[in-house]
């Protein structure tokens, strides 16, 4: 784990976050589409087996998080607000950079405090590059730590960690899988819809 284990899970609540959007509606991120048969079997396969504790109506296409970049805005008023001007100069800064597709590593299950993921290692490190590139444009939107991970849902209650690591334990899946990534996503998601999905803004292939 890369940070203290927490005593609980943390639920998420099914409500409106007025503190977080003020008003705004669509939230951005850059992602990597993962649509590999064998990676979406074992991340159905590690929803079904923590299936009693996750929030049901999870509707978010499976993807890995490349980078946070805040609410989609014509100008900037709050310091997470990501312009239409920092969207398109990202694209630009990614198309530049020329990057070759290439492979992550698909390891077993594991969980932050409020979201379980299947584990995601790069042994090339490029998503260091990639991040970098795009920090050059726009701050990220970030409280934590980064950790490149495939987020299998979201607790709908609070467990204790001897009790969820004891479930994970028993999820056998420790052959790795490898993940090809040949296409980046700029991606944005109703804030009003917790559990919704993805839209693609733009695709930027990789060569």
């Amino acid at each position: 784990m890369p940070y203290s284990s927490p005593l609980f899970t943390i639920p998420c609540e099914l409500r409106d976050y007025p503190e977080w959007h003020y008003g705004r509606q669509m939230y951005c991120v850059w992602t990597l589409p993962v649509r590999d048969r064998l990676v979406l079997e074992r991340l159905q396969a590690a929803q079904q087996h923590l299936s009693p504790w996750l929030h049901q109506d999870y509707r978010r296409q499976a993807h890995i998080t490349l980078f946070v970049c805040g609410f989609d805005a014509l100008v900037q008023h709050r310091d997470d607000d990501f312009t239409r001007q920092a969207q398109q100069l990202q694209c630009e800064a990614l198309e530049m950079l020329a990057q070759a597709s290439f492979s992550l590593q698909i390891g077993g299950l594991d969980s932050f405090a409020s979201a379980p993921y299947l584990q995601v290692s790069d042994p090339e490190g490029v998503l260091a590059v990639l991040r970098e590139r795009l920090e050059t444009i726009s701050s990220e939107v970030r409280q934590a730590e980064y950790v490149p991970h495939l987020t299998v849902g979201l607790f709908q209650q609070a467990l204790s960690w001897s009790q969820l690591q004891a479930r994970i334990s028993s999820f056998n899946r420790a052959e790795s899988l490898t993940l090809r990534v040949s296409e980046l996503e700029l991606s944005c998601y109703r804030a009003s819809e917790l559990f919704g999905p993805l839209a693609r803004i733009a695709s930027v292939p990789l060569l």
